[in-house]
This record gives C-alpha cells, sequence and structure tokens, in this order.
C-alpha cells in the first residue's frame, strides 16, 4: 500500500468529500478489499433508513484476514500474540500457522453441520480458540455472536434466545488475576433456561479446570483440530458477519448486526488512516474479544491489514505487576495501543510519578489511543507527558463498530484538545439538536446525532428486530441516527463528548452535563478518577453528587479536599452547578469492560430498587457506595421497588 503523504489540511479534504460525495469516497477505498465478485453498486438506498454498502459483492473477510497475506508471501509475519500473564504464557502465531488452525475449525464446524447464514455463540476467554472460533466461523459463512466470557447464566441465555446458535463454542473456565471462573457451570444453567435447541457445546478444556462433559450435548474442542481443513465460502457484502449483543440490556438483548463488504472497508480504512498504522507492525488493542473493540481491533482489523495483534489474558492494571502495560509494549514492540481511559486513571493512581515506565525501552512506541468513556483532560495530560508521544483520544460505539470521532494520524496529526474532543472521521454528518429536533449552533450542549445514512461499517439493523432498531436509534430524529450522547462542536469544529444523555441533570432549571464538572474535579492534584451523577433534590430537581478516587499516598484530610474541590467547581462553572456534595471512595464500580456505572450510583441515591448489573467488574464495591451514601444522608426518601 502507498505511502501517506502527510499534507496539512487534507483531513478536511478527505473529510468533506465523504460527506459530500460518499459514493466516490468509499468505492475508493474499496479497492483495499480482496473481493471474488466487485460491487455492482457502492450505496443502496432505495430502502431507507434501511440502507446497504457494496450490494452485489461476493467476498471472505478471514480469506482477507488470512489467506491473502499467506498467499502474497507473509505467511511468516507473526498474526497473532498470545500473552497471559495468568498462565505464564506468551506465544506466538504466525499467519500461516493461525491459517492452518483456522481452517481445521472451520472444517470441524462443518463435519458438524454448521452451514452458511447458521449462527455459533462463542462464549470463551481471552484465549486463542477464541479467535480462531471467531475465523472461522466468518470462513464458512456461518455468523458468531460472541458473548463476554463468565456473564451471568440469564444474559447468556437471553442471547442464546434470540440468536438460536445451531453450536455453543465454549471453554472450562476462564482465569483472572487471582480466581477461577468456571465458564461450563454457567453455560449448562443457561442453556437449562434458554428455549433454544442447542445440538452441541465444544468445550476448550483448560488444564487449570477441567469440566465435566455431557453425553451426547458436548464435545471435546479437538474434534475442531482434527478435521480437514475447509476452504472459504463466499458470501454477499450485505451478508451478516457477526451479531453482537449491547452490554446491560434487559428484557429482549439488541443485537447489533454488522455486514461483511462495509465493515471490511471501513476498518481497513481506519487501520491506516486513523490509527497510521502499516502492515508488519504490531497492534494491541487492550480489550476483551466479548467487546466490540475486540472484534474490530484484536481480530478483524489488524489482521485484515496485515498487522500482528495482541491478545491479553488477564487485567493490565489492578495488579501487582504495575508496568504490564509497559512490559508487554516493550517486549512485543507495539507501535500502537489502544485502551480505555479508566486503565491510565488506575495507572495514575498507583504510579503517579510513572516510575514503572522508566524500567522499559518504549523507544518503538509510537501513540496511544483512548476510547470507551470519556477522557478527562488530566488523564490525556498525564499519559502525554510520561509517555513522550501523541495521546488521542477518540469516540465510538457497539454500534458503530469503529471511530465516529477521532484523530486521523495515518492523514494528518491535527492539533490536540485534552479532554474528551475529537474531529469528525469520514462518513460521519455530525449534528447538534435540542430536543425539538432543531440544529443548535456551534458551542452549545445538546444530542448528538449522524446524519444517515451511516458510513460502512456500522450496524446496519438488530438481530431479527428490525422495529427496534428503528426505534431505539432513528425515530426520535428523523432521517438520523441517535448516538445517546451529549455534547457540543466548538468553533473549531472539534466535537466535545460531555456526558450521556441521562447523564444530563437539571438543576433549578438550568442544564448541566455531569462530564464538565468531572472534569474539573479530575484536574485537583490528588484526585485519580472521579464520577459525578445527578440525585433527586426537593428544592432544584436535582443537584450533583461527586464520588472521588484519591491517588495512591495521598495523606491529607479528605474534606480538606472535597472543600477545595467544591471551591473549583464553584469558581470555574459557577455556583449555577450547586456541587456541594460529594465522598471519598476507595474504588467506583465498573463494568468488566471498564465503564462506570454511574447509574447504578444514582439509582442507590435514590432509593430505587437496583440490582447487581451482569457485567459489573466487581459487585462488593457497591457495598461501599451504599455506606458511603447512608453517610451522606441517600437516599433521602426510599421508594418502594
Amino acid at each position: 500500500m502507498e505511502e501517506v503523504e502527510k499534507v496539512t489540511g487534507r483531513y478536511e479534504a478527505l473529510y468533506q468529500e465523504s460527506i459530500q460525495n460518499p459514493v466516490e469516497f468509499w468505492g475508493r477505498a474499496s479497492n483495499t478489499v480482496h473481493w471474488k465478485r466487485c460491487w455492482d453498486r457502492v450505496l443502496d438506498d432505495a430502502e431507507p433508513p434501511f440502507y446497504r454498502w457494496f450490494p452485489g459483492g461476493m467476498l471472505n473477510t478471514c480469506y482477507n484476514a488470512l489467506d491473502r497475506h499467506v498467499e502474497a508471501g507473509d505467511g511468516d509475519r507473526t498474526a497473532l500474540i498470545y500473552d497471559s500473564p495468568v498462565t505464564g504464557t506468551v506465544r506466538k502465531y504466525t499467519y500461516r500457522a493461525l491459517l492452518d488452525q483456522v481452517a481445521r475449525c472451520a472444517g470441524g464446524l462443518r463435519r458438524l453441520g454448521v452451514q452458511k447464514g447458521d449462527r455459533v455463540v462463542i462464549y470463551m476467554p481471552m484465549i486463542p480458540e477464541t479467535v480462531v472460533a471467531m475465523l472461522a466461523c466468518a470462513r464458512i459463512g456461518a455468523i458468531h455472536s460472541v458473548v463476554f466470557g463468565g456473564f451471568a447464566a440469564p444474559e447468556l441465555a437471553s442471547r442464546i434466545n434470540d440468536a438460536m446458535p445451531r453450536l455453543v463454542l465454549s471453554a472450562s473456565c476462564g482465569i483472572e488475576v487471582n480466581r477461577i471462573v468456571p465458564y461450563k457451570p454457567l453455560l449448562d444453567r443457561a442453556l437449562e433456561l434458554s428455549d433454544a435447541r442447542v445440538e452441541h457445546c465444544i468445550i476448550c478444556q483448560r488444564p487449570q479446570l477441567e469440566a465435566e462433559l455431557i453425553d451426547g450435548r458436548d464435545l471435546d474442542w479437538s474434534v475442531l483440530t482434527t478435521a480437514p481443513p475447509a476452504p472459504c465460502t463466499m458470501v454477499a457484502s450485505t451478508d451478516p458477519l457477526y451479531i453482537l449483543y449491547t452490554s446491560g440490556t434487559t428484557g429482549k438483548p439488541k443485537g447489533v448486526v454488522r455486514d461483511n463488504g462495509g465493515h471490511l472497508v471501513a476498518l481497513l480504512w481506519s487501520m491506516r488512516y486513523l490509527y497510521g498504522m502499516e502492515p508488519g507492525e504490531v497492534f494491541w488493542a487492550a480489550s476483551d474479544v466479548g467487546w466490540v473493540v475486540g472484534h474490530s481491533y484484536i481480530v478483524y482489523g489488524p489482521l485484515s491489514y496485515g498487522c500482528g495483534t495482541v491478545l491479553y489474558e488477564g487485567k493490565p492494571v489492578g495488579t501487582p505487576d504495575a508496568g504490564a502495560f509497559w512490559r508487554v509494549i516493550s517486549e512485543h514492540r507495539v507501535r500502537v495501543l489502544f485502551t480505555a481511559p479508566t486503565a491510565f486513571r488506575s495507572i495514575k493512581r498507583e504510579d503517579p510519578e510513572g516510575r514503572c515506565i522508566e524500567k522499559y525501552n518504549l523507544s518503538h512506541f509510537r501513540m496511544l489511543f483512548l476510547a470507551g468513556e470519556r477522557c478527562d483532560p488530566d488523564t490525556l495530560l498525564w499519559a502525554r507527558e510520561h509517555l513522550g508521544v501523541p495521546v488521542i483520544d477518540h469516540w465510538w460505539q457497539t454500534e458503530t463498530g469503529w471511530a465516529i470521532g477521532g484523530n486521523p494520524a495515518g492523514v494528518e496529526l491535527l492539533p490536540v484538545k485534552p479532554g474528551s474532543c475529537t474531529k469528525p472521521m469520514p462518513g460521519y454528518d455530525i449534528r447538534v439538536m435540542d430536543e425539538g429536533g432543531s440544529e443548535l449552533p456551534r458551542e452549545q450542549t445538546g444530542n448528538i446525532v449522524v446524519r444517515l445514512p451511516l458510513p460502512p461499517g456500522c450496524l446496519t439493523t438488530l438481530w431479527n428486530n428490525n422495529r427496534d432498531f428503528l426505534e431505539t436509534y432513528l425515530e426520535a430524529f428523523p432521517n438520523y441516527y441517535v448516538t445517546g450522547d451529549a455534547g457540543y462542536i466548538d468553533r473549531d469544529g472539534y466535537l466535545w463528548i460531555m456526558s450521556r444523555t441521562d447523564d444530563i441533570i437539571n438543576t433549578a432549571g438550568h442544564r448541566l452535563s455531569t462530564g464538565a464538572i468531572e472534569e474539573v474535579i479530575s484536574s485537583h492534584p490528588d484526585v485519580a478518577e472521579c464520577a459525578v451523577t445527578g440525585v433527586k433534590d426537593e428544592i432544584k430537581g436535582e443537584i450533583p453528587l461527586g464520588f472521588i478516587v484519591l491517588k495512591a499516598g495521598v495523606r491529607r484530610d479528605p474534606s480538606g479536599i472535597l472543600r477545595e474541590i467544591v471551591q473549583m467547581v464553584r469558581d470555574r462553572i459557577g455556583p449555577i452547578a450547586s456541587f456541594k456534595v460529594a465522598c471519598v471512595v476507595r474504588r467506583l464500580p465498573k463494568t468488566r469492560s471498564g465503564k462506570i456505572l454511574r447509574g447504578t450510583m444514582k439509582r442507590i441515591a435514590d432509593g430505587d430498587s437496583w440490582g447487581i448489573p451482569p457485567t459489573i467488574e466487581d459487585p462488593a464495591v457497591l457495598e461501599e457506595i451504599q455506606g458511603a451514601l447512608s453517610e451522606l444522608g441517600y437516599p433521602k426518601k426510599t421508594r418502594p421497588p
């Protein structure tokens, strides 16, 4: 692929072309994909809002991720780096070796009767077999649905019910820092709760815990490793590649459907132009394959682009090894890291001076990308100072599959404004609307929406649920996709993400962003991370309530720190914020993907009935939050459940 010329202003030209002439823009971008049959049209807009990209095209995503690199003579290039500190394992797979395993696994699936269009649920930990299973499904045109390993049985059951898979692929256990999580009992219970008829469960037995197999239903993983290799099945560009259920759903799950052709075009564009990667370099998305980041940037993006990708089993932060991130970057010569801001807030809390970084050679490390939740300016500046590389926040969602906003390092690196601040990526025509559907001027906070059609790579609908797709994402603002986030566009055209729309609080008639208050709190030198949520108030309607985690080693009286923070918010935002109530806690409740559970804290404070979300990382932390709120006098009134 040709060298990208760094020309000032080129981003603006590319972006404007993508909005004004998307057919030309994405048609040219599609040339990076290996098509068995070229598409008939770039965009099918005959049935809005159900748009389709590259109809008529035939391809195979697994072929693009593996076979074509081997056929091009790059079979000995490193494809997958499995790094598992929890098992003491580091293993590398070349493209040729990974292709062999995937082809045999695909053959095993075929031998068990899996056909094009069949669904396969993958409920597995961060092990190479999980990646192999995903690619094997893609190879034969089966639709995979990866469920985060260790998900509670009812949540797994709801996803099985919705996807109606032919098979479930699982493992005997997952391994966390200090415990083993048996998967098989969770899977067995989920199948008891499910109405779906699953023909077989294929279990990867791990030496740390062997699962008991049920005769007739359960099979050992060896059935997928001893089969003759299967060739690639060509599928339509518009055929589904996978279903990914949004985390935290209740009732009928929302299964985001990703197509094959548009998905691949978008990911290849982003690997080159957003992340600035070159084939042969190593990319690390420190996430889980159960989340959208893992799908896009552990598996399909890096491999299709010809990069090495790191599959990390364990938690890089919150472990006895405070330098886990730096070890992996140094040892595997990672060029670009993609992780969540919460990871760096944890590092900053444990090692505020960045001393662990000095122990490792990071001279080859080029850039850090942050995403997953709002990035406070203090965290971004801390990372930039101690790493000495550009730190880029970018914003995207499970539904979009790749960044809505970012900084196109492979085109030109635009000036960085610390905070959750990005430039729109090609194809995303972003507007800010008030509740009545009128577009707001720059600098005014409102609902962030994207004009249809969404660019390639985004969801095409929800699995077997077009009605919810329309109601959830499209009805509130006709002809626009509703992101559910609130923010504004500044005078320079940068997009600022302030909070989820349900995190906008109304204090005495004034709309305030909890994110703006969090930015002020995070700038205090003793604060490692924080969360602000609105709670009910009899006089003002709602007031902001702060939860604050202090940096390691802080010995000052917390009450003095809280007084300083209250004054900072008053000075920078004004008395209008009514920020007077905050507490210091040791930890914040988070999902397993690192997102802070602000809504859960709000429900506790307001006295609503609440339960532990199925995706929570550590349920015990909610007891501490309850205790802290009780000391503050919350809930003020307890309503019946």
